[in-house]
């Protein structure tokens, strides 16, 4: 089947993951499992594939795995194509209300309050996110914002995955968490970001001057100690470059290293991994337990599904999970618009404000608004 006419015959439900490889889409459920224990989604799911003769399971995990519950149906239905190409947008019309959770001063206020907090309780980094709230007066064309995203080339993850109460995650993710295929282990963290430009020199200088920022860098450096520290138990030989690559996406630079591994038990699946690894201090902070509890302070909302992680995993084990940013919860006729930014020590609140701002384009641009942030 053409990976176009699976984009096409998604439908709110529905499971979507589209990469530069393969297109997936799962539709239907013969098992579903929703648990607060990571791990124990990813001991059931080898069973229940077993049983049910279906090739993947697929889901997703929430930024707060004690506190949220984790998602993953074996779909009575999967289909898997090539890399999808899609020729026109489609329309998806402007909300009547735009609300800001917390509103731009306030977010501002917030990061101040995390450098202070950062200083004060010896901590490396947390990452603060904001919130968009838009109403439609109809129902939301979740399947026009997917092909929109898939158009725009937004990511190299594009993903649709229905949440618990009715409720679907959409978005376009630069970021892999973990893919693993056999004994092979992949990891893509992405960590210090700039905004792109329409104006070509202006976006090369910015590109450039994240290369050279130090706060920047610090900023990934976290981020790659922890998640070597998390690997290498796993893994019998780590690969870690000794800088991160320059990387973009058609809103964001972002600075990202590949690192790879090879796992010293076959046992251990994608969505194990999945789970040891996920917050890592991209979306959470540094040490997590500590950042968490400061975004419990900071954020004004629960962030769900946001933060969290979106993919799948087959019989064997293999699997590949992306980090579930630049998205959006939808409802009926609303969405609720996330984007997040790494707050260090030598972070400015106001540059971690317009961060987030750039990273809101991925969706608004999708839908085709432009809205001032």
């Amino acid at each position: 089947m053409d990976a176009r006419e699976l984009l096409e015959q998604y439908t709110p439900g529905d499971f979507f993951f589209g990469t530069a490889d393969r297109t997936i889409l799962g539709t239907g459920s013969v098992h579903s499992f929703t648990d607060t224990d990571a791990f124990a989604l990813s001991d059931a799911v080898p069973a229940a594939l077993a049983e049910s003769g279906s090739s993947l399971a697929v889901g997703v995990l929430p930024f707060d795995t004690a506190a949220t519950a984790g998602h993953v149906v074996v779909p009575r239905v999967t289909r898997i194509a090539g890399p999808v190409q899609v020729a026109d947008r489609k329309p998806v019309g402007a909300p009547v209300a735009v609300r800001a959770v917390p509103e731009p001063v306030r977010h501002v206020e917030a990061v101040a309050r995390a450098v202070a907090a950062l200083q004060a309780r010896g901590m490396r980094k947390v990452v603060l996110a904001r919130a968009l709230d838009l109403e439609f007066t109809e129902d939301v064309p979740a399947e026009a914002i997917l092909n929109n995203l898939v158009k725009d080339k937004a990511g190299g993850y594009t993903f649709a995955a229905s949440l618990p109460h009715g409720r679907q995650l959409i978005g376009a993710t630069p970021e892999l968490l973990l893919s693993r295929t056999g004994d092979q282990v992949i990891c893509h963290p992405h960590a210090g970001s700039a905004a792109r430009s329409a104006d070509p020199v202006t976006d090369r200088e910015n590109g450039e001057s994240l290369a050279r920022s130090r706060k920047d860098h610090i900023e990934h450096g976290v981020l790659i100690d922890a998640l070597v520290e998390t690997l290498r138990p796993f893994c019998s030989s780590l690969d870690v470059p000794r800088e991160p690559a320059l990387v973009s996406t058609p809103t964001m630079w972002h600075l990202a290293t590949r690192v790879t591994g090879r796992l010293a038990d076959r046992d251990v699946t994608a969505l194990h991994l999945a789970a040891a690894l996920h917050p890592t201090p991209a979306i959470c902070g540094s040490p997590t337990e500590a950042a968490r509890t400061l975004v419990g302070e900071l954020e004004p909302f629960d962030r769900g599904y946001y933060a969290g992680a979106v993919g799948w995993m087959d019989a064997a084990g293999d699997g590949e999970w992306a980090v579930s940013i630049r998205c959006a919860e939808v409802s009926e006729r609303s969405l609720r618009l996330y984007a997040g930014g790494g707050i260090v020590p030598a972070s400015d609140p106001k540059a971690e404000l317009d961060e987030t701002s750039a990273k809101f384009q991925t969706l608004l641009r999708a839908m085709g608004l432009d809205l001032d942030l």
